[in-house]
């Protein structure tokens, strides 16, 4: 077996009960919680991918979620990770259900599915891989914050059009290391 393919069978979950249940967990925290930053360390998925990101992928994603992966994490050995760990179609942006990538490969958000007026679920969920992740920036306000929250944003003007599109709208994940935090449709994004 050539080391390609066998880097694309290694670093899913380590004991996939516990990994996913915990996995699980602190995403759902982070998406009622907009703002908090929490640890993701499940994963060790192939370069580019964020420690983070891949437990995202290994903890959302199946072969009913179409993925679409932008700009750099677009390659051969994500692709085979993916495809060996969860299932999940690489899928234009269009009809995506997930999308990865840095916030200028996935701009414009714009061709994302925001969803429908009797389906406001189907919708696309953002994974922005960032150098860095922190508690500083934009103000929050919302649902899961008491009063207000920050965070740092790759751009406000985006994620406040956004959240004008509520209860339509995409949600957000952002990555960095083994740090996450999300940002929800429902969540109000101001200038800090």
């Amino acid at each position: 077996m050539s080391t390609a393919a066998t880097a694309a069978l290694t670093g899913g979950f380590a004991n996939p009960p516990v990994d996913a249940a915990h996995a699980f967990r602190a995403t759902m925290d982070v998406m009622a919680r907009p703002g908090e930053i929490r640890q993701l360390t499940q994963a060790r998925p192939p370069a580019p991918l964020s420690v983070a990101a891949g437990t995202l992928i290994l903890t959302l994603c199946d072969p009913e979620t179409g993925l679409h992966l932008a700009g750099a994490h677009d390659t051969k050995d994500v692709r085979d990770w993916v495809a060996f760990h969860t299932g999940a179609p690489i899928v234009p942006a269009e009809a995506a259900t997930f999308a990865l990538g840095t916030w200028k490969a996935l701009s414009p958000i714009s061709r994302f599915p925001v969803g429908t007026a009797e389906y406001p679920d189907r919708s696309a969920t953002l994974i922005v891989e960032r150098a860095e992740l922190g508690a500083a920036g934009a103000t929050l306000q919302g649902p899961g914050i008491r009063e207000t929250a920050t965070l740092d944003l790759p751009e406000v003007a985006a994620f406040a059009a956004n959240h004008r599109l509520y209860p339509l709208g995409l949600d957000f994940f952002f990555t960095a290391g083994s740090r996450v935090a999300a940002l929800p449709r429902s969540t109000a994004v101001m200038e800090g």
